[in-house]
């Protein structure tokens, strides 16, 4: 297939991006168009500062950001993020072409990123593997973006799977990466917004799905896995929960302690968000194993709004207070770093 990603020059002129190094010192877009590769466009990058445009299509792909793309941009070309679909199938528990094993559930993701500075924008990220066209295997999660690297921006983007939808990590278990979510759409059942970064969500929807599955909860929303020395791990202010299932078939959260940091302390804030029905307002958190508790957890909420934000029984909805609230905001979690919308 012939590659038809261009990259935008100084003196304005399009080259072909396998043309060879015509991107020295002016504007540093690549454009991609159906029938390109969008991991194609990020092997193409050689340096910071460069944008990749997107247009409007639906890209079936693996694509992954290495470290050394640091500053990148990836956006569509238009405002609204169904135009652009980028979109694979594998699961946790997909086998390798190579037959070398399974990919995991890092290795399951569509979109996956370790450049430091990276902007997200204007587009979907997709899994669309689906359980119920593969009953034998057993390692469901299937990711639609994995993200490290700190300064991570995401705007005006869509987030679609199933379980683990979106896993918000950090390059090292003792470094704290910050990410930013701000207008973003996240759907999902099972813990479908998990991690260990500092990752703040402004503005933001999640939708659990509807699942025809007889056990109680359905499924999650937050499952963090925060450092214990990190003051900070998911925030989500100003958001909105919705649901397709029915009411009180879904947790808030439940705290992720995984086997190789068992001294993860989970943090969680949800704050000024309204919270709709689908939540189990009596009983919102849970645990993922009886050893960690998720009372032990740093779980707390604050202002929130809406039927599934209702306390009926106080000690199972912590709640800050006004001054422990200043010290979760957007800006206190993200420190120096200013992302721009």
């Amino acid at each position: 297939m012939r590659r038809r990603t261009l990259l935008t020059g100084i003196t304005g002129t399009l080259v072909a991006a396998g043309a060879g190094p015509a991107w020295a010192v002016g504007r540093r877009v690549l454009h991609v168009r159906p029938g390109d590769s969008v991991q194609a466009a990020v092997d193409a990058v050689t340096g910071p500062g460069w944008t990749i445009v997107v247009h409007p299509g639906t890209y079936r792909e693996v694509v992954k950001v290495p470290a050394d793309k640091a500053g990148l941009t990836l956006r569509g070309a238009t405002r609204d993020p169904r135009d652009v679909v980028i979109v694979h199938d594998n699961a946790n528990g997909t086998q390798k072409p190579d037959g070398s094993g399974t990919y995991g559930t890092a290795g399951s993701a569509t979109f996956t990123s370790a450049a430091p500075g990276l902007t997200v924008r204007d587009l979907t990220l997709a899994n669309d593997w689906l359980r119920a066209d593969h009953p034998e295997i057993t390692g469901t999660q299937a990711v639609a973006a994995y993200t490290y690297g700190d300064r991570t921006h995401f705007e005006n983007v869509r987030l679609l799977a199933h379980q683990d939808t979106l896993f918000v990590e950090t390059t090292a278990l003792d470094v704290f990466d910050r990410q930013y979510f701000h207008r973003c759409y996240i759907e999902g059942d099972v813990d479908f917004v998990f991690g260990r970064a500092t990752a703040v969500f402004e503005d933001c929807h999640f939708r659990t799905l509807r699942r025809d599955v007889s056990f109680t909860p359905k499924g999650m929303v937050f499952a963090p896995s925060t450092a214990r020395a990190n003051p900070h791990g998911i925030l989500a202010l100003r958001s909105r929960i919705t649901s397709a299932a029915e009411d009180g078939a879904y947790k808030l959260a439940r705290p992720w302690v995984p086997s190789y940091e068992t001294t993860a302390w989970p943090s969680l804030v949800v704050r000024d968000t309204r919270i709709g029905p689908g939540i189990d307002a009596v009983a919102p958190y849970t645990n993922m194993r009886e050893a960690y508790p998720w009372q032990t957890m740093r779980f707390r909420e604050y202002r929130n709004t809406g039927p599934g934000a209702a306390i009926t029984v106080p000690e199972n909805r912590p709640q800050l207070t006004a001054s422990e609230a200043e010290r979760h905001t957007k800006q206190t979690y993200l420190g120096d770093w200013r992302p721009r919308a």
